[in-house]
């Protein structure tokens, strides 16, 4: 990704934290909030990112998947269902109960992944209709499922949803305890170690998102694998004629799209909030398919794209924090529908090209005829 899209990314997150540090700075010190903002940003974008990179490796590959909002809500329904009949029904420990349902989820999004792929590939389905099937089967899918499975008269459940096992523990890293020495005996300095150590304080899909990200970055431009994904993406008949296996690709990194699709569809009931609703996802899968265009088709990218709305979603849970602090000429920052409509505007704006052409794989969404 070109640096002229690095910087008007970066001029968006500071503007979007500006914002928060100048309103709320009359209630807590500007490092504090920055920090705030920081670790929800992180947060927040993760399934974006993963969703994202869900995006690169299919289209990579010469398949559009605009399916993912379908398989990350599929994966979230199925991934906390499996997680509550382990502990309640199997009575598994609640500890590898939410890891079984991290499981559950990805396997979700590789079989989601997967009907994608036999549809996209060998029936040859136009791709845009196949992901459109995705996303409604997911919908009626899970709602279906949901009211059945719990408030139904079948329900093992006795019309009643049962309690979850939890969710993922957040991992600690000890910065202030390694630097405490460096503070010595400022308050004020140790106050903003502990705020600076939040940041990194992520949970197991968040950390990995971030390492993911990197990891893919680099099999994607650095790895034999990578160029056969690149070189069936952009000239498929130039890669069978030296012996690549053009369907067998294609299909390997949708089924690898699939598993992250998966992993942002814990996200949101293993890692987040331990519960379910019909459209939990809320359109996140297709603010990743903006963020996987506006990052170039490339890893990095696509997670810079997703720390945006990351940053917006950020600024939304920090305007209720401060709401009344708010100046009455920035009054319709209380207004939470007004705030929320943020990441929506900006994938809106994105997409209209206005920082720049993207170019996707040429072939791109065209099934290959041998």
């Amino acid at each position: 990704m070109d640096w002229k899209r690095f910087g008007f990314i970066a001029l968006i997150i500071v503007v979007l934290f500006g914002t928060v540090v100048m309103i709320g700075q009359v209630k807590q010190p500007p490092v504090l909030i920055i920090t705030s903002m920081l670790a929800t940003t992180i947060a927040v974008a993760t399934p974006l990112a993963l969703g994202a990179l869900s995006g690169v490796y299919c289209e990579r590959a010469g398949v559009v998947n605009i399916g993912i909002e379908g398989m990350m809500l599929t994966s979230a329904f199925f991934g906390w269902l499996g997680a509550i009949y382990m502990y309640h029904i199997f009575k598994i420990p609640p500890s590898i109960s939410i890891v079984l349902g991290v499981m559950f989820a990805i396997l979700t999004g590789m079989l989601m992944a997967l009907l994608h792929a036999a549809l996209s590939i060998t029936f040859k389905v136009d791709q845009i209709i196949g992901g459109t099937v995705i996303n409604i089967l997911a919908v009626g899918l899970t709602g279906f499922l949901n009211r059945q499975l719990f408030f139904g008269a079948t329900s093992v459940f006795k019309g009643s949803v049962p309690s979850s096992p939890g969710v993922l523990p957040t991992i600690h890293v000890p910065l202030t305890e390694i630097f405490t020495s460096v503070c010595g005996t400022s308050a004020s300095c140790l106050e903003n170690l502990a705020a600076i150590n939040r940041v990194f304080d992520q949970k197991p899909i968040a950390i990995s998102a971030i390492l993911l990200v990197f990891f893919s970055h680099y099999v994607l431009f650095n790895t034999r694998w990578g160029l056969r994904t690149r070189a069936v993406g952009e000239h498929p008949k130039a890669a069978d004629t030296v012996g690549i296996n053009v369907i067998k690709m294609r299909y390997a990194n949708v089924l690898i799209g699939g598993m992250f699709a998966g992993l942002a569809g814990a996200y949101f009931t293993i890692e987040s909030v331990p519960s379910f609703e019909p459209l939990l996802t809320n359109g996140r899968g297709f603010i990743s398919l903006a963020a996987m265009i506006f990052g170039n088709w490339t890893p990095i990218g696509a997670w810079a794209a997703s720390l945006v709305f990351g940053a917006s979603q950020a600024l939304l849970i920090n305007m209720q924090i401060f709401r009344d602090v708010i100046p009455p000429q920035w009054s319709f920052l209380q207004e939470s529908y007004i705030v929320g409509l943020t990441p929506y505007i900006l994938t809106m704006f994105i997409l209209t090209g206005i920082i720049g052409k993207t170019t996707p794989p040429a072939a791109d969404g065209v099934p290959y005829e041998k």
